[in-house]
């Protein structure tokens, strides 16, 4: 049985003049063994709310280089990351399987958690056809330094065959960062913003390293806007004035409220990171052009997850005194939720994929893409084969991109089990069908036993119910006037749940490395 999900216009983008008409009905067809393979770039931004940008509706923040990137290709308005959460959103764009089934339950290095060796990824993939793959920035999916402690796979491990990036954030600070490596090699002190950084590296591989024979696919994954956040004076100034104060009372916060004392004056240096980025992806766009490589680039744009939390004293209990947080101010539009929640603002994204070759320019979409399809969807016009010996949740969204819905065997979980005090609020999971989205919350935890053998035997047990085409914010709870929907729901969401909970790994019993598939160590 199939679930068809049928998606929304939301009023929020409706007023982007600039986007033009919504997709037309053109159809997109099968991928012809004459078409070329075209160029991957992946475009992942850290903690960019769904609300931060121009062409989003932020009356704010400056992104005019992103704006005019989405007026090229497809803007979508329900795009969603794999996870809640930067390493879970990670791993499921690179594999195409929601992260739960490769152990993530929460970052990497929780519980023991890192990609293991035997999970395929799409650089994995593309080498098959071809392909030169390189990723640079934040991996967030193993240790990168090796010791005698720490030996997990890397980007090379991983069908990376040019690397440059860190294990973490920067948390030193975006500025002349001191911990990436280079295939494998410490690099020391490099000059500049992680993100200038990470361009001008891109920018060399692109023109000098690569093998200008093949196709290509690039990862670029900033630090920026996560915190911690120190933009160049040229970009902040820009929002050190009185207008933008005022349009400031205008931005929404997920239902969230702010901090109980006033930290508005940091608000510019949010703001000028995101201008910041917009300018280091002109650069980089700017590359691909003097490539000649515009037309035959599938360039996606998106974010790992909603944006971070602002610091509430009162609402965190004490707990949450970072002063990093105090420059917070991402917002994920008019949806409920930021980083971590399971509603709708902790996992709907900016979503923008640019294709001259087959996407029509100026347009947007409305059906939901999840970034696990990502990988389906590359794999299908590259023509490479789609690993049938293992569970894969992503389905090719070309059509989608072409306006059309997808349809899934199974619908999409988003996850975030904490039993923390902090987050006593917020729910386990949720689970998308048609417009509506169904909550669970997990039962209490008991002292006995570790966060993940709670996680690993529980099911949901409370839920809430809200649609979505009337009630995009999720305020009003449908749970108890429509309970036949949630008795229909309950069970596809506790059966769906238990295929991916019991797949999952338990790190505490998991003795050594599993090998990669024969078919793809040569």
């Amino acid at each position: 049985m199939k679930f068809k999900f049928t998606n929304i216009h939301y009023i929020l983008l409706l007023a982007t003049a600039v986007l033009g008409s919504s997709c037309n009905s053109k159809k997109a067809g099968k991928i012809a063994k004459a078409d070329p393979k075209p160029n991957i770039i992946i475009y992942l931004t850290d903690d960019l709310g769904y609300g931060d940008l121009g062409c989003y509706g932020n009356p704010i923040i400056q992104t005019p280089s992103i704006d005019k990137f989405a007026s090229e290709g497809v803007l979508l308005t329900d795009c969603h990351s794999a996870g809640t959460v930067c390493s879970p959103s990670r791993s499921g764009l690179l594999t195409g399987r929601n992260p739960y089934r490769s152990g993530f339950y929460y970052i990497q290095g929780a519980y023991g958690a890192h990609m293991q060796n035997d999970e395929v990824t799409l650089a994995e993939l593309l080498k098959t056809q071809g392909y030169e793959t390189a990723f640079m920035g934040k991996w967030h999916l193993s240790r990168l330094e090796k010791s005698e402690k720490y030996d997990e796979p890397g980007p090379g491990d991983q069908g990376f065959d040019y690397w440059f990036a860190s294990t973490h954030n920067a948390f030193s600070g975006p500025k002349n960062y001191g911990k990436f490596l280079r295939n494998g090699e410490e690099v020391g002190e490099t000059d500049g913003w992680y993100v200038d950084v990470l361009t001008k590296e891109a920018t060399n591989w692109l023109t000098k390293v690569r093998d200008k024979s093949k196709p290509f696919l690039l990862v670029v994954s900033t630090h920026e806007p996560h915190t911690p956040i120190a933009p160049p004076e040229k970009f902040s100034s820009l929002y050190d004035n009185a207008t933008v104060d005022s349009l400031e009372q205008t931005i929404k916060y997920g239902g969230v409220d702010r901090t109980l004392y006033d930290i508005s004056s940091n608000k510019k240096e949010y703001y000028g990171t995101v201008s910041q980025l917009d300018h280091a992806f002109s650069d980089l766009m700017k590359t691909v052009e003097d490539e000649n490589a515009y037309d035959n680039t599938m360039v996606i744009f998106t974010s790992d997850n909603g944006p971070e939390h602002p610091v509430n004293l009162e609402e965190s209990q004490g707990t949450w005194e970072e002063p990093i947080r105090d420059y917070c101010f991402g917002t994920p539009g008019i949806y409920r939720g930021m980083k971590r929640y399971p509603f709708e603002g902790g996992h709907r994204v900016p979503g923008i994929v640019r294709y001259p070759a087959k996407i029509p320019a100026g347009t947007t979409s409305d059906a939901m893409v999840v970034a696990t399809d990502f990988l389906p969807t590359v794999a299908t016009l590259a023509q490479a084969e789609i690993p049938t010996d293992r569970n894969m949740d992503g389905k090719d969204a070309l059509s989608a991109f072409l306006g059309e819905k997808i349809e899934r065997d199974e619908p999409y979980l988003w996850l975030f089990p904490t039993h923390e005090d902090t987050y006593f609020r917020m729910p386990h999971m949720a689970m998308r069908y048609d417009d509506y989205t169904l909550l669970g919350w997990f039962p209490e935890k008991t002292e006995e036993g570790t966060l993940v053998e709670w996680m690993k035997s529980s099911v949901p047990v409370k839920f809430a119910l809200y649609n979505l085409s009337t009630d995009p914010g999720q305020e009003n709870d449908l749970a108890a006037s429509e309970p036949e929907t949630v008795e229909k729901l309950k069970p596809i969401m506790i059966r769906t749940w238990k295929k991916i909970r019991d797949e999952g790994p338990d790190w505490g019993k998991l003795k050594s490395p599993k090998p990669k598939a024969a078919s793809l160590t040569n």
